[in-house]
Parts: C-alpha cells; structure tokens; sequence
C-alpha cells in the first residue's frame, strides 16, 4: 500500500506540473448557469462538528466565474513547480484569476475567435504529452475526478478555449503599441543611477551554415504530393486534418496549421508574400521556402490581419548529398584556420544561410533582436555548442535539423564578449527599449483594466470583499 501511495503521489505531482497555466483557470459557464449557481455554498459537517465549505462560487466577472476550489488548485500547481506559496495570499490568487477572466470575457465581447479545430489540436497534443508521462488515460481522468473521458475532454476543452481567448486579448492590447526613440531617452532618464539595471555577461555569436543538395526529383515528390493535397480539400476534404497528419511544422502542426498573421509579423518574406497574394477561400501552389515547401490556405481576412493554414514538407536529403555538404565545410573550416579568408569573408561568400550571411554570418538574438547572447538566458543547446570555444576558435563541423528532416552542417565562432555590466544607454540601446516598451505596454493595460472593469458585471462574495486588490474589482 505504502507504495501504491508513493506511486501516485509522483503521478499526481507530474500531472500537476505538466498543466501548470492551464488548469489555474475553472470551466467556462453560460450566464443563465451562473445566475442560478453564483450565490450557492455547499457545506458538510466534519467530524469535529464544525462546519466547512466544500466549494462555491466566489466571483462572477461577466459571463465567468471563479471558485473557491480554483484558488486551492493555482497553490498546488505552483507547489508542484517547486515555488514558493508562503508569500502569496488567497486575495493576491483570486485577484490573478479574476484577471484571466476578465480577458476572456472582452475577448468575446471583441469578437476575437479561437476556433474549435485550434483547440482540439491544443488538446490532442497536450493530452498525449500527458497521457506519455503518467502511463493512461484511465490516470488522468482519475487526478480530475472526472467520471468519463468525454466528460473530462469536454472540461479541458473549455479551460483550454477560455486560456486560449485570454492570450488573444492580452495580445490585442499590446500589439499596436510602439515606442519612439525620445520616449526611450526619457524612460532612461527617469531611472536614478543607483537603481540602474545590471546586465550580465553577453557574448556575439557568428555561424556558417552548408545545407546539403537536395534533388531535382525529391522536390518535385513532395511538390506532387502537396498538389495533391490541394485537389483533395478541394474535392471536399479537410485542410486542417491534413496539416495535423501531414504537416512538418512543428510550431503549427498541432492546431492544423493554424497562424494569424498581419504585415509586421515575423513571417519569413516568401511565405508573407504569398499568404497576402490570395483571396478568402483560396488555396496556393506549392511554394519554396528555406524550411521546404508549403501550401497556404487563407480561411479568412480581418482587416489588416490573416487567418491561414499552412503545410510544410520537406524534400529527403540523401546521404551523398551529407556528406557532399560535410566534406565542403570541412574544407572552409581549413581555409579559415589556414588564414586563407576570415570567418566573416567566408560566411558572406559560402554559407547558404540567407539570414546571416550579410552581417558575415553573425546570429540575432530572437529575444531581444540585438546581436547579444546574455549567457544566463541562452538557449541551450546554443550554450552548449560555444560555451568552451576560446577565443578566435571555430567549433567543429555541427550537424543541425532546427526543422523537421531539413539538416545541414554549421560552423560556430564567439565574435566577441562583454562582461557584466550597468546599463549604459549608448551600449544597450536595444534592451533599454524593450524595457521601456514594456513599461508602456503594462501601462496601457491598467489603463485596459480601469475602463473594462467599470463596464462588466463583477460581484465578489463573501470574505474575498475584504481583500485589498491591485485592480480596483469593488467599484469602490
């Protein structure tokens, strides 16, 4: 017995962490459930005789609730991630999902749409994560105390739509803000030196990328097949489905291919330019990228914005063709370190990567888009590969597959490194900015929160109207 219980302490601890953010957040209820359930408590005797809530509503935010159970499960989630709940009061957790529903709710109210195919791919694949780490499906409909698995997918479902709608609006708010240079200079000037932020050790990256030749008649196998495609969702069948079955996009496989796109999204040029050459309903040929070739099929056009499924296959690599592409940068790996032509001379003249091989082969932070890697956030499999490189050193030949089946071979050197150091608005413009813009953007979503709160229903129940909140929830 003793260890059956350990046994599903761990599995229990697992599934909590695994849905930590997503189970903070109680199932969405329509508004005619709410006004028969929003002021029902239920209570039971214990054995001490006293009396105990078991659970009831304690804030409806428009068309949403929150429970009293919800605000035990965000400590145990929390817990279960190994952080600390000592500091945090039930006020301070019921406040942070008041919050989440107070997006979701504007966010229908706005007419954003996260559709049910979006969703079901969200479940799909996060319930095989689950199901993978814990052993069954029979465990995870057990931790829930759900009675069926469509009982417990229909609630998932509806935690995962409402978290989902949240992101979107929270999104919404801030995507349109900008931030000019003044305001930069000005944010900077108001931080006394003493309170200044450190940033800690950085160091510029620079990489050569060979990816290996890939055949006249492997492309046109996957062009064929992505025509194929084509017809048949033409012929009736579903984009979406295909995407989930077929597609090698990790990022969009699981939601059927699903992105949202405007002008300014970080799009590779290729793909934008296609996605905004069609009309609502239409589906393209089959395009190149450097990732392989896609279709796009455009579902609908809001405005200045695209919704869009898209697949991604990938042409086979043979082995000749690796080592072809092994062998030729072993050969500018020699040429560097024979002091025939630099390592930026070779990056602008041989490499195939288009993105880097302007700047002499020198990589962009995704973060912060500057030329900087701060050590402590780095991605690790990058710190990994330049971590013991000394200084002028060129790593070994690296085999690479960032996209599914898509592998070539890079070189990596450390340009430069910079220590620990106070911000210096001249040196660390770049993140000076994101730290100005995120200032602006925080304050425009108080300012978000002000309005909206004044125009939604909110009652809070019970004790929870006593507590001193960050967002003024009692109208007071």
């Amino acid at each position: 017995m003793l260890l059956k219980s350990i046994h599903m302490k761990v599995i229990n601890n697992k599934i909590a962490l695994i849905f930590f953010l997503i189970l903070t957040s109680s199932t969405f209820i329509q508004a005619q459930e709410i006004i028969i359930e929003k002021e029902a408590v239920a209570v039971k005797k214990v054995q001490s005789n006293q009396r105990q809530k078991i659970d009831g509503i304690v804030a409806t935010i428009g068309d949403y609730i929150v429970l009293d159970s919800d605000i035990d499960k965000s400590y145990l989630e929390i817990s279960s991630q190994g952080g600390s709940i000592k500091d945090i009061t039930r006020c301070q957790m019921l406040g942070k999902l008041m919050e989440d529903k107070l997006y979701a709710h504007h966010a229908i109210q706005d007419s954003i749409k996260v559709t049910d195919a979006e969703v079901n791919g969200m479940m799909e694949e996060r319930l095989s994560y689950m199901v993978e780490q814990v052993g069954s499906m029979e465990k995870v409909i057990d931790y829930y105390k759900k009675g069926s698995e469509e009982e417990f997918k229909t609630y998932f479902f509806d935690v995962l739509k409402e978290n989902k709608l949240t992101s979107e609006m929270q999104k919404k708010i801030v995507d349109e803000i900008e931030i000019t240079p003044e305001e930069v200079r000005n944010f900077f000037k108001t931080i006394p030196t003493s309170d200044l932020p450190v940033f800690g050790a950085e160091m510029e990256v620079a990489q050569i990328v060979v990816t290996p030749k890939v055949s006249d008649a492997e492309k046109q196998k996957v062009i064929d097949k992505l025509n194929g495609f084509k017809k048949e969702v033409l012929e009736g069948s579903s984009f979406s489905t295909k995407a989930v079955l077929y597609s090698q996009d990790p990022g969009s496989r699981s939601s059927g291919g699903f992105y949202k796109m405007n002008r300014k999204t970080s799009f590779i040029k290729e793909f934008k330019d296609v996605a905004f050459s069609l009309q609502e309903g239409e589906i393209s040929a089959p395009f190149e990228t450097i990732y392989g070739f896609h279709i796009i099929y455009l579902e609908k056009i809001k405005g200045q914005e695209l919704e869009l499924r898209h697949i991604l296959l990938t042409p086979a690599v043979t082995e000749a063709s690796l080592k072809e592409a092994k062998e030729k940068i072993e050969l500018i790996r020699k040429r560097i370190q024979d002091k025939e032509i630099t390592f930026a001379e070779a990056a602008r003249t041989l490499s195939d990567e288009k993105e880097t091989r302007a700047n002499g082969g020198t990589l962009i932070n995704p973060k912060t888009h500057d030329t900087r890697f701060e050590l402590t956030k780095m991605d690790p499999v990058l710190y990994s590969q330049v971590s013991n490189l000394k200084d002028n050193a060129i790593s070994a030949p690296i085999m690479d597959e960032p996209q599914e089946g898509k592998k070539s071979y890079k070189l990596i050197t450390v340009t430069n490194r910079i220590n620990e150091h106070t911000a210096d608005y001249a040196k660390d413009y770049i993140k000076i900015k994101e730290l100005a813009l995120k200032e602006k953007q925080f304050s425009a979503i108080g300012k978000w929160f002000d309005e909206k709160i004044k125009d939604t229903y909110i009652k809070i129940i019970g004790e929870y109207r006593d507590c001193t909140y960050t967002n003024n929830w009692l109208k007071k």
